[in-house]
């Protein structure tokens, strides 16, 4: 395979309405749920006690995070519908029911890829602007509680829009059109009081709207930081952080799948991959469009990819556990053994659980590049599956 190929596998359809999958229902069905939940909250807040909104406005906020991450993300990368008006119409929905522009959102990504959470260059700039290294210092990441609570005010609308420009596809207008539509609603919401006669100038609304709108995109913001957080910016193998808890990735349509998604696929060992992924400033020249996994490609694998993983691949979260059973072990194994002379219960039993969970850890998480593509992939579709902590 020459240096510069990258095969993508895409699922087909023959639905007139539907690009790549009938299943694309599923997610074009959560991004209009989520903008009718906010069509509810401005309908439901003259009317309900405070406490009931305050829990419906954090339920808000974690649905801002799942569209973003999960329905907005994958309809960057693989549009639903046929129609191109469709799917310009399903971005303004998106950017209503999350209080921002798709399209900006698209750009941002899209230099996101660029840079895959790239260190900063000799003049302390990075190709990514989300990387959590732009604001760092000495080649370290970021904070994580600046990055979660600034990077929400530090997007250049103006050099968002200057990359739209560049496309010539009506991407700059299409931008436009989706911040005047979510400013308008909120606008309207603003000025509007849905009560029985209708009041005007809504502010108790927005003084309660405005924090969870905030806080979705900073949680939004805080998955970001830790898909990339723990990973190595100076290996392409290693620039993302996948996991694999189930919930985590219904809610984000296998969003956790971060590494396999923007991997070229069907690679047939690790030397293949290292020579095909392309050095980022290159790519950044070369302004090349990435190409994503659709969700339910990763979805239709998961299952197979569970059951070739080990338990220590599987659970990242092991390692720490290791720890802290290492820890325990030290102060309730000597306890148990006392307590079972005395009593006669088989607690130095349940006690050597402990150092028994930590020999099945081994508290590093590095994992070999060669052990991530290996020749046996776990379909045609995805390549075989690792937790990428290198």
């Amino acid at each position: 395979m020459p240096a510069d190929t990258i095969r993508i596998e895409r699922p087909s359809t023959n639905s007139k309405l539907f690009t790549h999958t009938r299943w694309d229902t599923v997610p074009a069905a959560a991004g209009l749920f989520h903008l009718a939940y906010l069509l509810a909250l401005y309908f439901l807040f003259p009317h309900s006690p405070l406490w009931v909104m305050l829990i419906l406005g954090f339920v808000y906020s974690l649905m801002v995070n799942a569209n973003i991450n999960g329905v907005g993300h994958n309809f960057i990368h693989n549009p639903f519908f046929r129609s191109q008006l469709l799917n310009r119409l399903f971005g303004i929905t998106q950017s209503i029911a999350c209080c921002f522009s798709q399209t900006m959102y698209d750009a941002v990504h899209m230099q996101h890829h660029k840079g895959n959470s790239d260190r900063q260059d000799k003049k302390g700039d990075t190709i990514d602007w989300l990387s959590i290294y732009r604001h760092g210092h000495d080649g370290e990441a970021e904070n994580p509680w600046s990055y979660v609570f600034l990077s929400f005010f530090r997007d250049d609308v103006g050099t968002i829009r200057k990359d739209l420009q560049k496309r010539k596809n009506g991407d700059d207008f299409w931008g436009n059109v989706e911040l005047a539509a979510f400013a308008t609603t909120l606008l309207f919401m603003a000025i509007i009081v849905p009560s029985n006669p209708v009041h005007f100038i809504n502010w108790r609304f927005v003084l309660y709207f405005l924090p969870f709108w905030y806080l979705g995109h900073c949680f939004s913001y805080l998955n970001g930081y830790y898909r990339h957080y723990g990973a190595n910016p100076d290996k392409p193998i290693a620039w993302g952080v996948s996991s694999y808890g189930k919930i985590y990735n219904w809610l984000f349509f296998y969003n956790g799948y971060h590494v396999q998604r923007f991997i070229g696929l069907k690679w047939k060992n690790s030397a293949e991959t290292s020579s095909t992924c392309r050095s980022r400033k290159a790519f950044a020249r070369s302004g090349t469009r990435t190409c994503s996994v659709s969700w339910i490609l990763i979805y239709r694998n998961a299952a197979g990819a569970t059951a070739r993983l080990s338990a220590r691949t599987l659970l990242p979260w092991r390692d720490s556990c290791s720890r802290l059973a290492v820890r325990g072990a030290k102060v309730f194994a000597p306890l148990a053994v006392r307590v079972s002379q005395r009593r006669g219960y088989s607690f130095a039993k349940v006690a050597r659980i402990f150092p028994l969970l930590a020999s099945h850890s081994s508290c590093n998480r590095r994992t070999s590049e060669a052990s991530c593509f290996s020749r046996e992939s776990i379909s045609s579709a995805l390549p075989s599956v690792c937790a990428f902590r290198i």
